[in-house]
């Protein structure tokens, strides 16, 4: 049976976060070696790992956290702090609902131009190659797909952009070929309280549900800054945040780019 997702695309996964000077590295592997060690399918363990790698930001605020149980599922992990049991809801939050599918086949097309990279030349072309589009490209479009492809990968051959590539920019890697989407800040992409506020209501249903044996259960909201889904600049009308009733002992913000926390309870 093939697996969903092989170990190369996880080195990459994880390379792109390394990226991140905030990244701890050490409990984060260690981590993965234990999710690699569990009874787990491989989809499973894939998506133990990405979440595990969203926690990183937490685990800077809470360095103290021991993680215990990785593969659990209600909460989706149970850790010791103060001692005391802890179990830790995770959730995204996804900012700009209409990219996601876009940003899925957007991961596609990457993946599809590094394997013709690395067939031709791995040595000549490692490294990590951020990417941005013109702006009239139709990147959900699935007809636009081949054509997008050899852009890229005429772009990184060229080393200057192609067609529908607006710019290309390479950062060093040890390994492989590695393509993902540029960080553009956008001074006006603000993440609407709301939307935050409704994750929090649909976590709440479930609440009954979750260990009871734990002492205390935290939900842990993130935004992942490297998701052109995801990201945002600021919250919108962030005092609403304030008002959240919820049988959770303590909510968090996080977002994974710069660390930033917002103590929502």
């Amino acid at each position: 049976m093939k697996k969903a997702f092989s170990d190369e695309d996880l080195i990459k996964n994880l390379s792109l976060y390394y990226l991140n000077g905030y990244l701890k590295k050490k409990p984060i592997e260690k981590y993965h070696r234990k999710i690699d060690e569990s009874p787990l399918h491989d989809r499973e363990k894939y998506r133990k790992k990405a979440e595990i790698l969203l926690l990183n930001s937490f685990m800077h605020h809470f360095p103290d956290v021991q993680f215990e149980n990785l593969i659990c599922e209600s909460p989706d992990f149970i850790a010791k702090f103060n001692d005391k049991k802890i179990g830790i809801e995770l959730t995204e939050v996804i900012n700009h609902l209409e990219m996601k599918k876009v940003e899925s086949n957007l991961n596609k097309i990457f993946r599809h131009a590094e394997i013709l990279l690395e067939q031709e030349d791995t040595a000549k072309y490692r490294g990590v190659y951020f990417l941005s589009f013109n702006t009239h490209i139709r990147l959900g479009v699935p007809e636009n797909h081949e054509v997008i492809i050899s852009d890229i990968y005429k772009s990184i051959r060229k080393g200057k952009p192609v067609g529908s590539v607006n710019s290309v920019r390479k950062s060093s890697h040890r390994r492989n070929v590695f393509i993902t989407h540029e960080y553009n800040m956008n001074l006006f992409d603000e993440l609407c309280s709301e939307k935050i506020l409704e994750l929090i209501e649909k976590k709440n249903e479930k609440f009954p549900y979750y260990d009871a044996s734990v002492d205390e259960c935290w939900l842990v909201i993130v935004s992942d800054m490297n998701s052109i889904a995801s990201r945002y600049t600021f919250i919108q009308d962030k005092e609403h945040l304030r008002k959240v009733k919820s049988p959770f002992h303590k909510i968090l913000h996080l977002e994974n780019l710069c660390g930033n926390i917002t103590s929502i309870k």
